[in-house]
């Protein structure tokens, strides 16, 4: 049988957040209607700003790697001046390793091999004796052959002062020597020493008369002192064929040289002053005509601007 009461309920008690734990969202209310909860509609904002943040990060990412990004340059053709430049360079490295190669293989091929010494200049020696002495270069490729080389060769050979070169390809070495100049002889026993301004030995003979020089008097003694020096620099200063008339040649001091001709007449020189001068005027006295009614016997330079015969 059915009941005739009615049924009674109690609306459930509202909890407090503070008291349940939970933070409701806030409610937003419509005009003429029922205050709403909007829960999705936060929820749609939340993930809208979360997009929105992810485009920023994106796009801020984005200008990174452009910003790291290598800039784009621009490239232009070559100019025509560049490119002759370059070529020219080309050119010219590739002719310089040529003749480069061309020099070493001169210098070291055997196409060049001496064969054949010319020799000129030579009074004192024979020119066999300077062939003899450079026969270590034979077979030497002339590039190869300098002068100090030669010059090494001739060293015992005292009657050279000097030699020059020429190379005269395929296979020939010319040599000119310069010779030292005797200038006097000086008695060393039996013998007849001819030496040179410097006191060096050139050669020797036994008949003095065979040799157009004046003998220094004194002999051996002399050599390398300053009487020797100064009287040996006044005969080299003299022309050949003064030189030729000279009989004998003394000092008894460096001021002091004197010279006789082989006609017995004296020439008075002094010291060592104004000697190319002193050369020319006795040249100058010695060819002057001789006047019977005045004979000379002395020449004296030894003030040669102001020379006198007697």
């Amino acid at each position: 049988m059915a009941s005739g009461r009615k049924p009674s309920y109690r609306p459930a008690a509202r909890s407090s957040p503070a008291a349940s734990g939970v933070s409701r969202p806030r409610s937003t209310s419509r005009p003429g209607g029922p205050s709403v909860i909007s829960a999705e509609r936060s929820l749609d904002a939340a993930q809208a700003q979360g997009t929105n943040a992810q485009g920023q990060g994106a796009k801020a990412h984005a200008k990174l790697q452009e910003a790291k990004a290598p800039a784009k340059v621009l490239t232009f053709p070559e100019s025509r001046r560049r490119k002759l430049k370059r070529r020219i360079i080309w050119v010219s490295s590739i002719t310089a390793a040529l003749v480069a190669a061309l020099i070493v293989g001169a210098v070291y091929s055997p196409v060049l091999a001496i064969r054949t010494f010319t020799i000129d200049g030579t009074r004192l020696l024979a020119p066999d004796q300077v062939r003899t002495v450079l026969a270590p270069l034979e077979g030497k490729p002339l590039p190869q052959v300098g002068k100090d080389e030669v010059t090494g060769l001739l060293k015992p050979l005292v009657q050279v002062r000097s030699v020059t070169i020429e190379a005269h390809p395929p296979s020939e070495l010319v040599v000119h020597v310069q010779e030292r100049v005797p200038v006097a002889l000086m008695k060393q026993g039996e013998q007849y020493l001819l030496v040179d301004v410097d006191g060096v030995q050139l050669g020797a003979t036994a008949d003095p008369e065979s040799v157009a020089l004046p003998l220094i008097d004194g002999g051996g003694t002399a050599v390398g002192k300053d009487i020797f020096a100064a009287i040996t620099g006044v005969l080299g200063t003299l022309p050949p064929d003064i030189l030729a008339r000279m009989s004998t040649a003394s000092a008894e001091s460096v001021d002091s040289v004197k010279l006789k001709l082989d006609d017995g007449k004296t020439v008075v020189w002094g010291n060592a002053e104004e000697m190319e001068l002193k050369a020319r005027v006795l040249e100058a006295l010695l060819r002057a005509p001789a006047d019977p009614k005045v004979p000379v016997s002395v020449y004296d330079v030894s003030t040669p601007r102001h020379a006198f015969t007697k």
